[in-house]
């Protein structure tokens, strides 16, 4: 409207107050200037994250903004979100089919109550096929393991295990798959000698799993679709360095917006581990 007060002023040579008065506008409206503080540097904030986090949404971009001292609200954050055209699209359709959870499994009360476990494949940059080793503590959200190698046997799952055992306790169950490494002789001798339970998801039904599921996702999106893996050191630092942030930094909404290891402290789990 103050446009076309001035062009009315421009064209008619007529002052201020009669072009108001012509368009029916407040002469105190074209005059206020608003006092509202620049969003510039929260907008250049909020996009450093998201480039950085490519998979975060505004939610959680607002839960790291809080974390720094901003004085800010969730609608604003969305605002500003939307105004930089920073919205995730999800290129990979939703499935639409009914799943229903066993009858006989309880949610987990408790850290180290039940693991989930399962594998992700991928490539290095001249082609050679890797295989990552997933595992995630489905109370706490927190991942004793991405382990990644060339090649996975039942053994090599026992080595992986005994490894995050020593530095985060032994768990009372773990879920699986049917995969040839967690029904192998090894991994099964080990849960005896531990007295962990292995629970097998039915074959065709991922949902059984559906905790290491989603969990591999984040992995995916966040960790290996972002990096080009130059070497097995270079995919297993890489891999490492997600896991911490995942651990440390990246909040979850599913625990309050906490990471894991701050819910893990919240509760004052007896079973706390030693490290991120």
């Amino acid at each position: 409207m103050r446009r076309l007060v001035d062009g009315l002023q421009g064209a008619f040579q007529v002052s201020i107050r009669r072009a108001c008065r012509v368009l029916q506008f407040q002469k105190s409206s074209y005059f206020y200037r608003s006092r509202r503080l620049s969003q510039a540097a929260l907008s250049k904030r909020i996009r450093e994250i998201a480039e950085t986090r490519v998979r975060y949404g505004y939610r959680r971009i607002h839960v790291l903004l809080q974390r720094e001292g901003w004085r800010v609200n969730h609608k604003r954050v969305y605002r500003l979100y939307v105004e930089e055209g920073l919205q995730i699209r999800n290129e990979r359709p939703k499935r639409k089919v009914a799943a229903k959870v066993r009858s006989d499994r309880k949610a987990p009360s408790a850290p180290n109550e039940v693991w989930a476990m399962d594998f992700l494949s991928d490539q290095l940059f001249d082609g050679r096929k890797i295989r990552i080793l997933t595992i995630v503590d489905a109370f706490s959200k927190l991942s004793p393991a991405i382990d990644v190698r060339f090649r996975y046997t039942g053994a090599d799952v026992v080595t992986t295990l005994d490894r995050v055992a020593g530095l985060y306790g032994v768990p009372q169950t773990i879920r699986v798959d049917n995969g040839p490494e967690f029904v192998s002789r090894a991994l099964d001798l080990w849960a005896y000698q531990h007295g962990v339970v292995l629970d097998f998801s039915r074959p065709g039904k991922p949902t059984d799993n559906s905790f290491v599921e989603a969990f591999n996702g984040k992995v995916r999106a966040e960790c290996i679709d972002q990096n080009w893996f130059l070497s097995l050191a270079d995919a297993r630092l890489k891999c490492e360095a997600f896991r911490h942030e995942y651990n440390g930094e990246r909040p979850h909404s599913s625990i309050g917006h906490k990471t894991p290891s701050e819910f893990i402290r919240s509760i004052g789990a007896p079973s706390q581990p030693m490290g991120p």
